[in-house]
């Protein structure tokens, strides 16, 4: 009997001719045809829904339907499928590709992987964007059994991004997330010198393009109509300058967009926000290094899903970040030097 994972059987001339699956823990209760693509990667999506009515994909000797569900055990039959000249079921499964995300890695064991997501890089394909984290990891790790995003954050957010390497670990955290027991605090460099104090925004936010792929949130205003879902940040202003701020954003909720949008409404836009910043304040400090938003996911909290022992994870400001700041501490040094008076010249007695 063969182990659960993968076995080929062979043509005579040696070449890989079907694959048999057999579905373990990691991919029990999910559908055939996303089984399929992840096994399969670099397969176009067209051509394994073509596989599957043709019948060429059986799962335990009989036809079945892309949406049904595969049990622990299940053997699927994987036909031969060649991309380029070479078959998936060879050298899809050797090397993988060069590292590209490796170097990012905070964190990581059998259970989870911690990254430090550059800002530019989107967690995942799709709208203009060929390949995201995530399907940069698979192509790395084409032998990873199971391998998917716990969260999102936005493509020009840099910082924390929980992976799950089980399927297990992936309901656990996806529970804890919804039951509010993952802390997430994020820096932010804001217009506008806060003199706010710590403060709580708690203002709910509405989607203003239904529809679309370019999502944009708005705070409805009071009394109006639409669908809105509740929204909460906690700002704590860590430095302030003469016209800059540096925050700790602190999430009560992980809605879409929720930190531009609350600094936005409270007038003090994010550096760098394309979407709901000031674009007149920003467009001088791109000489100064600010070229993206500024906004990290700086800390995560969470209860590890293997162990069940607390753990926090800290990523720490990326270059740009302190670069600006450096030069808003140098030029606020000289400004508190001009202002400070000389003392008088000593008299020669």
């Amino acid at each position: 009997m063969p182990t659960r994972g993968e076995y080929s059987k062979m043509d005579p001339a040696g070449k890989a001719a079907v694959r048999l699956e057999i579905v373990d823990e990691s991919s029990a209760n999910q559908r055939l045809d996303n089984f399929l693509l992840k096994i399969l990667k670099g397969v176009p999506k067209s051509h394994v829904y073509r596989l599957l009515r043709r019948g060429e994909v059986r799962v335990n000797g009989q036809r079945a339907q892309p949406e049904r569900r595969l049990a622990l055990d299940d053997k699927v039959r994987v036909p031969p499928v060649r991309l380029g000249g070479t078959s998936t079921g060879t050298a899809a499964r050797s090397g993988g590709e060069t590292p590209v995300l490796q170097a990012h890695v905070l964190y990581e064991d059998d259970w989870l992987l911690v990254l430090d997501k550059p800002s530019g890089w989107a967690v995942h394909g799709g709208s203009g964007v060929a390949r995201g984290v995530i399907e940069q990891f698979r192509a790395e790790r084409p032998t990873a059994k199971f391998l998917e995003l716990v969260h999102r954050i936005d493509r020009d957010t840099s910082g924390l991004l929980l992976l799950a390497k089980k399927r297990s670990v992936l309901t656990a955290l996806h529970e804890d997330l919804r039951e509010g027991r993952v802390t997430k605090h994020y820096r932010v460099l804001a217009h506008g010198t806060w003199r706010k104090g710590e403060r709580t925004v708690d203002a709910p936010l509405q989607e203003t393009l239904q529809g679309v792929a370019e999502k944009r949130m708005r705070v409805p205003a009071a009394g109006e109509g639409g669908q809105a879902v509740s929204a909460k940040t906690v700002f704590k202003p860590l430095a302030t300058w003469k016209a800059f701020s540096l925050l700790d954003a602190h999430l009560f909720t992980g809605r879409t967009h929720q930190i531009r949008v609350h600094l936005a409404h409270v007038a003090h836009p994010i550096l760098g926000d394309d979407k709901y910043g000031d674009p007149e304040r920003d467009k001088p400090l791109r000489k100064l290094g600010v070229r993206r938003l500024m906004l990290h996911s700086f800390s995560l909290r969470f209860r590890h899903p293997g162990t069940g022992e607390p753990m926090t994870i800290e990523a720490p400001l990326p270059p740009d970040f302190n670069a600006f700041i450096g030069q808003l501490d140098a030029r606020a040094a000289e400004e508190r030097q001009l202002r400070t008076p000389k003392a008088p010249d000593a008299q020669t007695v």
